[in-house]
């Protein structure tokens, strides 16, 4: 089953720390955004990472139900099913869950992925993301360890954050932060390590300068070297082995070689949601223009069928966000190098 177990998810991502590459994990909300990503890693031959958001579950709910774990729940069922066609690993993962959300989001996950395993099945999700970096470091930590525990109990994998992320996604704006708020300090990635070290696997979100959304070239200005940094604080007190497992959140617009440069200080994942939101997009704007007498009854006419058929164009906005993920493999370095069939 291409949907990775515990153990090959966890051998995906020592292979991408070890191997200097990263995995494109890219938040979808729909089949047809399923469908491009799974298309995507497929041709790429590249491993990778598929998650939800809160608002990616709420959406995929229904506009009359609202639901953010149930949507979750829902898409990750169908990448379990439509990932038993392709050659190469994907994990799921959920994306920001911040605090107010751990009640109706993380938790009811937790209890869906326990009821599976109590049915004899595997993991619904293999990782999730509890975002604390809005609360005091102390109190994210006693937090992020409380969940961190539970998470360990499935088997699952738990990405936390310190730090904030600027910008705003999914109706979170943290577009006013002081500036120096976005970078981690060697001093919170110790932080980090010591508490959260034996008790689980986890993955952290640790920041330098990143923010979601689209910003012309020159707008954000990262310091990779922060991570660089960091790790050398952790791994100079506690080994090589302390090494962290680091995510790259809010990368749209960066330069190769600032991605390029992040994975050598330990960036095994990467997010990607503004880019592929836009491939996805784009041909449908143009479709839309190209077939404007077609889409609409203009002038009493009766358009053309083929033309609004919600398949025509959204098949053109699958394709699009397969070519744009296919390029992050690249940029990642992660394409040709799935570990399917082997552990």
């Amino acid at each position: 089953m291409p949907v990775a177990t515990p153990a090959q998810y966890r051998a995906m991502l020592d292979a991408a720390q070890k191997g200097g590459y990263a995995y494109p994990a890219i938040n979808v909300t729909s089949l047809p955004t399923i469908n491009g990503a799974l298309k995507a890693f497929a041709e790429s031959k590249s491993d990778g990472i598929i998650q939800v958001s809160t608002g990616g579950g709420e959406f995929a709910s229904g506009t009359s139900v609202k639901d953010m774990a149930l949507g979750a729940i829902v898409l990750a069922e169908a990448v379990h099913i439509l990932a038993e066609r392709y050659n190469v690993l994907v994990a799921l993962h959920t994306d920001h869950c911040h605090p107010k959300n751990v009640e109706k989001f993380l938790k009811p996950l937790l209890a869906a992925t326990k009821a599976r395993r109590e049915a004899g099945k595997g993991n619904l999700f293999n990782s999730h993301m509890f975002d604390g970096s809005e609360l005091p470091l102390e109190e994210n930590m006693r937090v992020s360890k409380e969940l961190l525990q539970q998470c360990a109990e499935l088997d699952i994998i738990l990405e936390i954050e310190a730090g904030v992320v600027g910008g705003e996604e999914d109706g979170h704006d943290t577009s006013g932060v002081a500036n120096d708020k976005l970078y981690t300090t060697p001093e919170d990635m110790l932080t980090v390590y010591e508490t959260l070290n034996g008790i689980g696997r986890f993955m952290f979100a640790a920041t330098f300068g990143n923010v979601h959304g689209a910003y012309k070239p020159g707008a954000v200005k990262l310091k990779p070297t922060i991570l660089r940094d960091g790790q050398a604080a952790v791994t100079a007190k506690y080994g090589a082995a302390a090494e962290m497992d680091l995510v790259f959140h809010g990368g749209s617009g960066t330069p190769l070689e600032e991605i390029r440069e992040t994975l050598g200080y330990g960036v095994i994942k990467m997010n990607i949601d503004t880019d592929t939101q836009y491939a996805f997009t784009r041909p449908i704007v143009g479709h839309m223009m190209k077939n404007y007498d077609g889409v609409l009854k203009i002038d009493g006419e009766v358009g053309d069928k083929k033309a609004y058929d919600p398949r025509s164009y959204l098949k053109k906005g699958e394709q699009g966000l397969c070519d744009r993920m296919k390029e992050a493999c690249d940029d990642l370095l992660s394409t040709g190098k799935t570990i399917f069939g082997t552990v």
